[in-house]
């Protein structure tokens, strides 16, 4: 497998205990049918070749970001470190932030929103459905709106639980589906099939030296991320 010569680049954490990439909106954190090299792949053979490893190298999946969707991921390198962070996941006790590009303005600039969400396996989405429908779970978010350019408005988006396809379902149930996001109700795709959805802050206690991490993964490049940075 060919290592591409962004991997180094685009670390943002690295210890003996934990790693965190920060992901392109191309890829797939793990395998799945598309038969695409994923970027637990990468991330692995990073580790191997940068410290002389030989045989497999242990790298745990901590949470998953979807196909379009950019930003930082975690990866463990130890299964304590695995443990660790899936229960503060469990917890609740990682803060997640997502920046989102939409282009209707939400109905107010700080708020905070709560939804029932019903996953649909076979399309691979998630459904805003009444409070008690069998299979729903609850979803929260808060948001306010960071910066606004002719034609879009900047998001911020802290999740309080963590639901799939969560911010993408929740955004556009208020009217305010992200740049590129045709399954959620955006009227055309993003050229490069990404959406404007970028996992842009993590903070958590490290899981062995209980120090607090904040990370920050710089956005994508491209023409709208570029307009908001500056």
């Amino acid at each position: 497998m060919k290592l591409p010569i962004s991997i180094a680049s685009r670390i943002l954490y690295e210890d003996n205990h934990l790693i965190v990439v920060n992901k392109l909106p191309s890829e797939i954190v793990q395998g799945d049918k598309t038969g695409d090299t994923p970027l637990s792949d990468l991330a692995r053979k990073y580790i191997a070749d940068k410290y002389n490893k030989p045989g497999n190298v242990f790298l745990g999946v901590v949470h998953r970001l979807d196909r379009p969707v950019s930003g930082a991921v975690i990866f463990a390198r130890t299964s304590k470190a695995l443990g660790r962070l899936n229960e503060m996941l469990q917890k609740r006790e990682m803060q997640k932030k997502y920046w989102a590009v939409v282009k209707n303005k939400p109905p107010y600039k700080n708020g905070k929103l709560i939804h029932f969400l019903k996953k649909n396996e076979k399309q691979n989405k998630s459904y805003v459905v009444k409070n008690g429908t069998e299979g729903s779970k609850k979803a929260e978010l808060s948001y306010k709106v960071l910066d606004e350019s002719q034609n879009y408005y900047l998001l911020e988006a802290d999740l309080i639980t963590g639901r799939h396809h969560q911010v993408r379902a929740q955004l556009s149930a208020i009217g305010c589906p992200i740049k590129g996001d045709l399954k959620y109700g955006f009227d055309r795709s993003n050229k490069n099939a990404s959406i404007h959805l970028h996992a842009r802050q993590l903070s958590f206690l490290h899981p062995v030296k209980k120090t607090r991490i904040n990370i920050v993964a710089p956005l994508p490049d491209d023409v709208l991320w570029n307009l908001f940075e500056k």
